[in-house]
């Protein structure tokens, strides 16, 4: 069976209709997919009989001063990687179908789990987010959905929501790739030169400083991040939004690591937006 490519949701629905006695492994995508993406695909089809892809740039999770009509945009390259993947299903709504350009009804996350990290500066974002992964889930009811850990934020609002709307779904967090430098596999890596690239590496080298810190049985917040913070200083490229340490489910900053903490940076290298986040766990 080659690869199925249907544009509205009544097309992909009444074919999924003939199908439900099969596990569906969904990811859903915004395109310009890259070897992060090809993760999610191979392990949905190792741990589904049918692997579905969304293809979707949605408007709603975009502020009126980002990178909207420049993301980027490649769809037969897609294409050719979902059939080379071996993709099932490639689902490609149109703006039109998904509702985005009407009065569309809002999913609204927990606000304190909206407030920080990203969400500081991308206001309305995790709402536009959970908006139509909310839709895409209800429209396809897969039994798996995969995201990648990268998006760390997005990943944790997601399964609070799936949790508190009861959505009958498996949220399966997917480990984030890494070029040889330690940079974090992104759609947005395209902006780049090679140079930049090369200067992003150090978003990674300082999440690695705060694992070795907690390795060594440091537990204090202050002292992780003073030096995370000093290795970021070594690339004076790097434009830093934030860094903070937060539990990994309540998204909530904490002063001392318990047991597992998220470290988070976002910030930006040739007006480049980039996030990364390394879990640590502390083992006494």
């Amino acid at each position: 069976m080659g690869l199925a490519i249907f544009t509205t949701p009544s097309e992909l629905g009444h074919y999924l209709q003939s199908h439900r006695s099969q596990s569906l492994g969904f990811v859903p995508t915004m395109g310009a997919l890259h070897v992060g993406h090809r993760s999610l695909i191979d392990r949905a089809r190792r741990e589904n009989t049918l692997a579905i892809v969304s293809i979707f740039v949605n408007p709603l999770q975009f502020g009126p001063n980002e990178d909207l009509d420049r993301y980027p945009r490649q769809l037969e390259i897609d294409r050719a990687m979902c059939e080379t993947a071996g993709v099932d299903v490639l689902f490609l709504p149109t703006s039109e179908s998904m509702g985005t350009k009407d009065l569309l009804t809002q999913v609204i996350p927990p606000p304190l789990m909206m407030s920080g990290l990203c969400g500081k500066t991308r206001p309305g974002h995790f709402q536009g987010v959970a908006t139509i992964v909310t839709k895409l889930l209800n429209i396809i009811k897969p039994d798996r959905a995969y995201f990648g850990e990268k998006d760390a934020q997005q990943l944790a609002i997601i399964r609070k929501i799936v949790t508190d709307l009861n959505i009958s779904v498996d949220v399966v967090g997917c480990p984030t790739l890494r070029a040889d430098s330690g940079l974090a596999h992104s759609s947005r890596n395209q902006y780049l030169s090679s140079t930049g690239k090369a200067q992003a590496a150090v978003i990674y080298r300082s999440l690695k400083q705060a694992q070795a810190l907690v390795a060594s049985g440091e537990t204090r917040a202050s002292v992780i991040l003073a030096a995370v913070m000093t290795e970021l200083a070594t690339v004076t490229e790097f434009q830093l939004e934030y860094l903070e340490l937060v539990d990994p489910q309540t998204l909530q900053s904490i002063e001392t690591i318990a047991k597992k903490a998220l470290v988070a940076i976002a910030g930006r290298i040739e007006n480049t937006r980039l996030i990364d986040n390394i879990i640590i766990v502390f083992d006494d």
